[in-house]
């Protein structure tokens, strides 16, 4: 008998086949999504309006449920919980898929506006894992919530619309940028300098710097004591795109982890089987550690499991500890541009399926949550009863790689969780890449999770 190694990537399987074409279908509404919730806000935004047409009604604590409720709870506009009551017991536990809705990105501080040597700046602070020199020279797009001293809210979008204005980052000429060349990729643009450059003319009696907060004032009703009141964030403008004359693929901002968070959405809200309790959770603040209010490390989904559990007469203690829970992340994707760090056999490829780590983590698994070989069994079954297409990977060699995500959270609370998303290249780019075939299998991964 011939020893062939192991191996069960299917690169091709979506070659000629109806699959194919409900993928490109499926990314159409994908897309438009990435395009409309470039924060964490707006995607909150997108999925209560998706849900409220599918049914779901806001939850308050201490409400009666029953089996067949559609509910969710929205967390400051920053996080959203979903959930749909099962017909089985609620001993039986809740099927959870949570990803997270937000990306790096370059943040405004309190006090932004200056201007220098005629040209106004925003200064900023970059929020989550970037690469400082991708963010200069590039069209940006301001997004975010300014909250007046009146307790009045504005929300701002500027650099989207094609009659809109952009933001830029200033970065240095080649014929004058030899020292700047000769220095690690990591410093050679420092933080404090991505400055949002916002103008360049004084008018009348004012200043660059007074003009500019002259027009947002005109258009948007703030005043500079406002700032300290704002969540503002410069993103790349412009619309997700195909990639590939064949259009397998899209380049766009927020795959990690919108291609996730996307999914886990779409496939709570077109479930067909009522049988189990699902919650779609759509976290905030993973890319900073998720700390805080609206970030996974917050109790709320605690308290949102055991009121459940109470309202429908079940023990909060035994409905956690028989959940179950994919963790929605991303992965990231084989480049053989660089293949000096990856290790082949064990990391994810495009084009070959949604991407099951059973553990994160870095180096020697530090901050990881490790999935039981029990647990794996039973996804593995679970995939398998929809001919989910699917694939194991690790992010990187061992001493290279790494990178957290929210599953640890969640099984610190006694809930069995894995990892399970879309494989992405340039991860943290402003312009990521992910195929149209894995995010479909990745759509039907959760359905299936759901569902078994």
């Amino acid at each position: 008998m011939e020893n062939k190694e192991f191996n069960y990537k299917k690169r091709n399987f979506y070659t000629s086949t109806d699959r194919a074409e409900a993928a490109y279908e499926y990314a159409k509404g994908y897309t438009a999504f990435l395009d409309s919730a470039k924060t964490e806000r707006e995607a909150v935004k997108e999925a209560v309006t998706r849900a409220e047409a599918c049914g779901y009604k806001p939850y308050t604590f201490g409400m009666k449920v029953k089996a067949g409720d559609k509910l969710y709870y929205n967390n400051r506009g920053k996080s959203i919980m979903l959930f749909r009551i099962g017909t089985e017991d609620i001993s039986n536990g809740v099927r959870i898929a949570a990803a997270h809705i937000d990306s790096p990105r370059v943040d405004l501080k309190q006090c932004p506006l200056y201007e220098n040597s005629g040209m106004a700046f925003l200064k900023t602070h970059y929020y989550g894992g970037i690469r400082k020199y991708q963010w200069v020279a590039t069209p940006l797009a301001l997004h975010g919530t300014v909250v007046k001293a009146d307790g009045s809210t504005v929300d701002i979008t500027i650099g989207e619309d094609p009659e809109d204005p952009i933001f830029y980052i200033n970065d240095l000429l080649p014929h004058l940028g030899q020292d700047q060349g000769k220095k690690p990729l990591n410093e050679a643009i420092p933080g404090e300098s991505l400055n949002l450059l916002s103008g360049s003319r004084p008018d009348a009696d004012l200043s660059v710097r007074d003009n500019v907060m002259a027009i947002l004032n005109e258009k948007y009703g703030i005043n500079e004591e406002d700032f300290l009141s704002a969540e503002l964030c410069a993103v790349p403008a412009g619309n997700a795109r195909d990639v590939g004359l064949d259009r397998s693929m899209i380049a766009g901002y927020g795959h990690d982890d919108r291609c996730c968070a996307y999914p886990a959405l779409t496939s709570l809200l077109e479930c067909a089987d009522d049988t189990h309790t699902l919650m779609c959770i759509l976290t905030d603040k993973e890319e900073t550690g998720s700390d805080g209010v609206s970030g996974m490390q917050c109790r709320l989904f605690i308290d949102l499991i055991e009121n459940i559990a109470l309202a429908l007469g079940g023990n909060p203690a035994q409905v956690r500890a028989a959940s179950k829970c994919l963790s929605a992340d991303v992965s990231a994707a084989y480049d053989p541009n660089f293949p000096e760090v990856f290790e082949k056999r064990n990391c994810s490829e495009i084009n070959c399926g949604a991407v099951l780590a059973k553990y994160t983590g870095a180096r020697g698994k530090s901050g990881t949550s490790d999935a039981s070989a029990e647990f794996l069994g039973w996804v593995r079954r679970a995939m398998a009863s929809k001919d989910v297409v699917w694939q194991s990977g690790e992010l990187g060699k061992v001493d290279l790689g790494g990178g957290g995500t929210v599953a640890k959270f969640i099984a610190n609370h006694n809930i069995d969780t894995v990892d399970l998303g879309v494989p992405v290249i340039s991860m943290h780019a402003p312009c990521e890449v992910i195929a149209k075939s894995d995010l479909y299998e990745a759509y039907r991964a959760f359905d299936a999770f759901f569902c078994f």
